[in-house]
């Protein structure tokens, strides 16, 4: 029985609520924080993540300063830090779930740091006073920039194979943790890049804001994953698939301060040879023939990457070519709406219901990545007879192509 990861157990929010608050009035009267955190310790066991953030909320609510509450949080996050480095033992090292569990401790260590250099800099008057926090500031930006590969492996990877075991739901709620926590983060790397155009004042309420924001949310994310999404993950997963994930987390690689790993473990095969290889196949498509080997080498140089959709709304084919967007073996047979975050998926729905019902013959899309145009374009996929077969998703960097002026010819 997989649990839900936002089930309510323990106490009510009402008693949660009145331990929270003994706890802050403790802190206030001047109880030795350690103490404090201790009993917190033994207190946080009964809830779970939502219930504190309830509770919480309706102190804020009540009228307790926020500031009061974020005394508590320091206890809060100090409790969940140590956890965390705890529940690393979870699985060995260099196994997927040790990977990401370790990579929770760093980031969780970076998202406090960024709350301590808040309690430096809320002391001063102006920018000029806090140009070496500015770059304690900008370094840990980097690397929480630098952490994309870790909510990539997770929803590309751990997520499909859960999701081949029959579990669903705990996924796409970790997905949607992860855009909240991408959401704060582009705030925060926002307001440091614009920080000029700000009052000084305002910049640190601002900060201050984003940086308490994202350890909290990453404090509980990583706490639900830890206890929940991946215990479950063990169970249910074979060594054999671990091995795969362990691969495919390999090929898209990983964060700047991921730890050293050990090499992967290999499987045990009885490998059999082929009576005849793919590549002595050939096949006619009317205008040429092409060998396993030529579709292989074609694909790969491709100046565009595909991905293809079948009509049951699986994951079939991708290309291993230009890829914009990660890719991993994984992904194949996935559901495309398992494929997508929740707040996308209705959009996906509605453009392959209308490929299949015949009343859209393309669909079109462009973003900006990292200084990159990206176009992104969908077709349905039709047979001789014109039925619908699936969607073909066509991605391309086309930031050089649109900056082409006049003409530039062969001869």
């Amino acid at each position: 029985m997989v649990m839900n990861l936002n089930e309510k157990v323990g106490k009510s929010t009402e008693e949660n609520k009145a331990i929270i608050k003994n706890l802050i009035n403790k802190l206030k009267d001047g109880v030795n924080p350690e103490a404090v955190r201790k009993e917190f310790k033994t207190f946080i066991k009964t809830m779970t993540p939502l219930q504190f953030a309830n509770a919480e909320d309706l102190l804020i609510k009540e009228g307790m300063p926020a500031e009061d509450i974020h005394h508590m949080c320091d206890v809060h996050l100090a409790v969940l830090a140590e956890t965390l480095t705890e529940d690393v033992n979870l699985a060995p090292e260099g196994h997927p779930v040790n990977i990401l569990m370790q990579e929770h401790v760093i980031l969780l260590k970076y998202a406090n740091e960024l709350r301590d250099l808040y309690k430096d800099i809320k002391g001063k008057s102006n920018y000029a006073e806090i140009s070496k926090e500015l770059e304690k500031i900008t370094s840990i930006i980097d690397h929480l920039k630098a952490s994309t590969s870790h909510y990539v492996r997770e929803e590309n990877i751990l997520f499909s194979y859960l999701e081949k075991h029959g579990v669903t739901q705990p996924p796409k709620i970790m997905w949607i943790d992860h855009d909240r926590i991408r959401d704060i983060e582009k705030n925060l790397y926002s307001l440091l890049e614009k920080r000029e155009k700000l009052e000084y004042v305002e910049f640190v309420k601002t900060f201050h804001t984003y940086a308490h924001g994202l350890a909290e949310l990453l404090a509980n994310h990583f706490s639900k994953e830890n206890k929940v999404l991946f215990p479950t993950a063990i169970q249910v997963c074979t060594k054999d698939e671990w091995i795969e994930m362990r691969k495919q987390f390999d090929d898209i690689g990983y964060c700047c301060f991921t730890p050293e790993l050990p090499p992967v473990e290999q499987k045990e095969e009885n490998i059999v040879q082929p009576s005849s290889t793919p590549s002595d196949d050939v096949l006619d498509f009317g205008t040429g023939t092409l060998t396993f080997e030529d579709l292989i080498m074609l694909f790969e140089t491709l100046p565009v990457d595909i991905t293809y959709v079948s009509k049951d709304n699986t994951v079939k084919f991708y290309s291993e070519g230009d890829r914009i967007f990660p890719r991993a073996p994984s992904i194949i047979g996935r559901l495309v709406e398992n494929c997508h975050p929740d707040k996308s998926v209705d959009r996906v729905l509605e453009i392959i219901e209308s490929f299949r019902n015949n009343t859209l013959d393309k669909a079109e899309f462009w973003l900006k990545i990292e200084g990159r145009m990206i176009f992104i374009r969908y077709f349905p996929m039709r047979d001789s007879k014109g039925e619908y077969q699936g969607v073909l998703e066509v991605t391309q960097d086309v930031t050089q192509i649109r900056k082409l002026e006049g003409e530039k010819r062969l001869l």
